[in-house]
C-alpha cells in the first residue's frame, strides 16, 4: 500500500509539473518557472478550507497524495521525504550533466575571470545581507541572510544554458566556474555562520579546517582530471580491446554504470566532507568530461535528468508558505532583501567579469551578471537549516525562501534575452580548446 501511494504521488505530481512546464514554454518562458509555480499553487492555493491556511490537512489534495510538507527541508510525511530525495537526486544529475560539458582545461581557460566573478559575487551580497541586522538587531538572522545571498544555484542557470545549446560559450564557462566557486564559498560561509550561531561558537582552527577541506577537495579533483583520469581511461580501453566482441556487445551500458557510480560516490564524499552533494556530482562530471562524447554518456544522463528535474523544481515551489508573508513588515523586508539580492549579485559579477578580462564586453558581462542571480535550492537549504536549528524565525525563513524563489523565477527569461542580444543570429559553434589527446 505504501509503494502504491508513492507511485500515485509521483505520477500525479510529475504530470502536473510537466503541464505547468508546457504551458509556460508555449509563451516562450522557461518551463522550470511553470514547475515552480505548480508547487506554490499546490501548497498554498488548492486547499480544503480558507485561503493560505495550508494544505497539510488530510482532506486536502496533497493530503490525499500523502504529501505533508513541514517546510523544514527533509521533514514531513514519508511520501514527502521520498519526494524530497527524488528532487535532490534530480539536482545531482543536473549538475553531473553540466559537469560532463565542463572540461577542466576549458574551465582553467576562464579561471581568472571565474575566480574574480565569484569573489565579488560573494563579497557584495554578503555585506548587503548583513544590513538586515538593523531590521531586528539580531546578528544571527543577519548572518543567515548574508549566507543565503552569497550562494548561486548553478542548476537553474545551467538548465537555461543547456536549453539554448550555449554550454560551450565563454560566458557559460565563466558562469559555471564562478557558480561552483560560489557554492564552495557559500558552504564554507554557512558552516561558519551555523557554528557562530550555536552556543559553542566556532574556533579559528575549526574555520581553518572547513576552508582547508573544501579547497583541498576541489584541487584534488582538478589534479585527478589532469593527471590520473587519462591514464585510467587508456588502461580501461586497452582492457576492453582484449575481450571478445560478443562479450563487448553484451555490456554496452557498462560505461554508463561506471559514470553513475562515480557520480554517486563523489556526491557522497562531498556530503561527508560537509559540502553540498551537488558539488561532488558536478566534479564527478568534470572527471569524465573528456570521455563523455566517446562514451556517449550525455544523452543517457539527460534521459535520467529529464525525469527528475520537473519534480526538483516543483519541490522548490512546495517550500514557499505564502501565509508567512501576510504581515506588511515581512513583505517590506522581503522586497528589500530581493532587491539587494538581485542588485548586489549582478553588480558584483558584472564588475568582476569586466575587470578580470578585457575581452569581455558589456553584453557578455550582462549575461554573466544575470546568470549568477538565482539562489533556488541553495538559499532554501540554508533557510531550512536555520529554521531547523532554531536560529531563524518562520518569518525570516519565509523571507529567504521567497528571495530564493523570486531570483530563480526572474533570472531565466532575463538570461534568455541577454543571450539573444549577444547572439542575435544564434549561438555560433565554439572552437574546441585543446587539452590532452582524447582516448
Amino acid at each position: 500500500m505504501e509503494l502504491l501511494s508513492i507511485l500515485v504521488m509521483l505520477v500525479v505530481l510529475y504530470v502536473l509539473a510537466v503541464i505547468g512546464s508546457e504551458i509556460f514554454e508555449r509563451f516562450g518562458v522557461p518551463g522550470l518557472i511553470g514547475e515552480i509555480l505548480v508547487g506554490i499553487i499546490l501548497v498554498n492555493i488548492i486547499w480544503d478550507g480558507s485561503a493560505f491556511s495550508g494544505i497539510l490537512s488530510n482532506g486536502s489534495f496533497l493530503g490525499m497524495l500523502g504529501v505533508e510538507v513541514s517546510f523544514n527541508g527533509f521533514e514531513g510525511s514519508f511520501n514527502y521525504q521520498f519526494l524530497y530525495l527524488v528532487a535532490e537526486i534530480g539536482a545531482m544529475f543536473l549538475l553531473f550533466s553540466v559537469g560532463l560539458e565542463t572540461r577542466v582545461c576549458e574551465l582553467m581557460s576562464v579561471g581568472k575571470a571565474a575566480l574574480t566573478v565569484a569573489v565579488l559575487g560573494v563579497v557584495l551580497p554578503f555585506a548587503a545581507g548583513m544590513t538586515i541586522y538593523f531590521y531586528d538587531y539580531n546578528t544571527t538572522h543577519a548572518m543567515y541572510m548574508a549566507a543565503a545571498m552569497v550562494a548561486t544555484s548553478v542548476g537553474v542557470t545551467a538548465k537555461v544554458i543547456m536549453d539554448m545549446r550555449a554550454s560551450d560559450t565563454k560566458e557559460a564557462r565563466i558562469i559555471v566556474g564562478a557558480a561552483v566557486i560560489d557554492d564552495v564559498l557559500g558552504m564554507i560561509v554557512l558552516a561558519i555562520v551555523a557554528g557562530m550561531a550555536s552556543a559553542d561558537g566556532t574556533s579559528i582552527l575549526g574555520i581553518a579546517r572547513i576552508v582547508f577541506i573544501s579547497v583541498s577537495f576541489v584541487l584534488a579533483v582538478f589534479f585527478f582530471c589532469n593527471s590520473c583520469t587519462p591514464r585510467i581511461a587508456s588502461w580501461y580501453g586497452k582492457k576492453k580491446e582484449c575481450k571478445l566482441p560478443t562479450e563487448k556487445e553484451s555490456r554496452k551500458l557498462d560505461k554508463m554504470m561506471i559514470a553513475i557510480a562515480v557520480c554517486l560516490f563523489m556526491a557522497a564524499v562531498s556530503q561527508a566532507l560537509g559540502l553540498a552533494a551537488i558539488i561532488g556530482a558536478f566534479l564527478a562530471g568534470m572527471i569524465l568530461a573528456d570521455y563523455a562524447k566517446k562514451w556517449n554518456l550525455k544523452p543517457k544522463v539527460e534521459a535520467i535528468t529529464t525525469f527528475f528535474l520537473p519534480l526538483f523544481f516543483l519541490n522548490v515551489g512546495l517550500q514557499v508558505k505564502l501565509s508567512s508573508l501576510t504581515n506588511v513588515n515581512v513583505l517590506m523586508l522581503a522586497a528589500y532583501v530581493i532587491l539587494l539580492a538581485v542588485v548586489t549579485k549582478y553588480l558584483g559579477c558584472y564588475i568582476g567579469s569586466r575587470i578580470s578580462d578585457k575581452n569581455i564586453d558589456k553584453k557578455s558581462a550582462n549575461i554573466i551578471g544575470i546568470g549568477m542571480v538565482p539562489r533556488a535550492e541553495v538559499g532554501i537549504i540554508i533557510a531550512a537549516i536555520g529554521l531547523a536549528s532554531g536560529h531563524l524565525t518562520p518569518d525570516m525563513n519565509a523571507t529567504i525562501v521567497l528571495m530564493s524563489v523570486i531570483t530563480t523565477v526572474i533570472a531565466p527569461p532575463l538570461l534568455y534575452r541577454a543571450y539573444k542580444k549577444k547572439y542575435p543570429e544564434g549561438i555560433p559553434e565554439q572552437p574546441a580548446i585543446s587539452c590532452w589527446e582524447e582516448p
